[in-house]
Order: C-alpha cells, then sequence, then structure tokens
C-alpha cells in the first residue's frame, strides 16, 4: 500500500504552514511546471497584485493536477518563488496557499526570492512534486 508521512524533525522550528520532510514510497510521482497568473488564453490575471496571482496559480495547479488524476493533497513538496520577496509578503502567499490545503496535511514547502521572472507581469510562480497513492508500484 503507498505510504507517505510527514515528519517535524526534534531540533527543527514547527510551522503549521509545512512539514519538513515528507517522505513517499510505492505510488507514482508527478512533478508540475511552475504555475504562473494567466488564465486559459494565456492573459495575465491579478497584474501588480499579489494575492490573486497567487489564488491564480494555485487554481492552475490544481488544473495540472487534475490532468494527471490527482489532488492537492497529493502534494508532497512545492517551491514558490516571488519577485522582490520581502518578508511582509508571506501571509499574503500563505493566506491565498493555504485555503488550497484547508484540511490536509501541508506539503513541505520552499520559498525563494527571485528578481524576475519570465515575464515580467508575473510575480509568483509555483511548482509541485506530487505523489498519487492510487497508482501503486510494484516492488
Amino acid at each position: 500500500m503507498p505510504k507517505l508521512d510527514h515528519l517535524r524533525p526534534c531540533g527543527l522550528h514547527h510551522n503549521p504552514a509545512y512539514f519538513h520532510v515528507v517522505t513517499a514510497t510505492g505510488a507514482r510521482t508527478i512533478y508540475t511546471s511552475g504555475q504562473v497568473s494567466v488564465d486559459e488564453e494565456g492573459r495575465i490575471v491579478g497584474e501588480g497584485d499579489l494575492a490573486p496571482q497567487t489564488t491564480q496559480v494555485m487554481q492552475n495547479l490544481g488544473r495540472a493536477l487534475k490532468a494527471a488524476g490527482a489532488t492537492y493533497a497529493n502534494i508532497v513538496k512545492v517551491t514558490t518563488f516571488v519577485v522582490g520577496y520581502k518578508p511582509e509578503l508571506r501571509p499574503i502567499i500563505g493566506k491565498a496557499r493555504s485555503a488550497f490545503f484547508e484540511g490536509m496535511e501541508p506539503p513541505a514547502s520552499t520559498l525563494v526570492g527571485v528578481s524576475a521572472l519570465a515575464a515580467s507581469e508575473w510575480l509568483i510562480e509555483i511548482e509541485a512534486v506530487v505523489v498519487d497513492h492510487r497508482h501503486e508500484l510494484s516492488p
């Protein structure tokens, strides 16, 4: 049976927004490309505003997951890239992102401040590593 273990190692600060370690065994692994704040037509959503851009990015991530037969609950690791990151931006990102993980264990997470993304309008990009428990792998 596929299994996920969410670990909070002794000696590391406990942050309820993420786990330091998530282990996965016996399941299919999915990697998403970084998702950005554009709609289906490629138009920017939430220009200049981090909160709606984060929400759009998470919605796009959900669409990518659905195409692979997975959900937010299957995410084990996210990497978030934020243009011009400052610590006061973290609550904005956290509030928008947390709605998508409500009622479930949050994934391992890394937040990286960057000087720019591939398009100047994009403020945030999020990629994910996903473990799909429904596709058990044979040993």
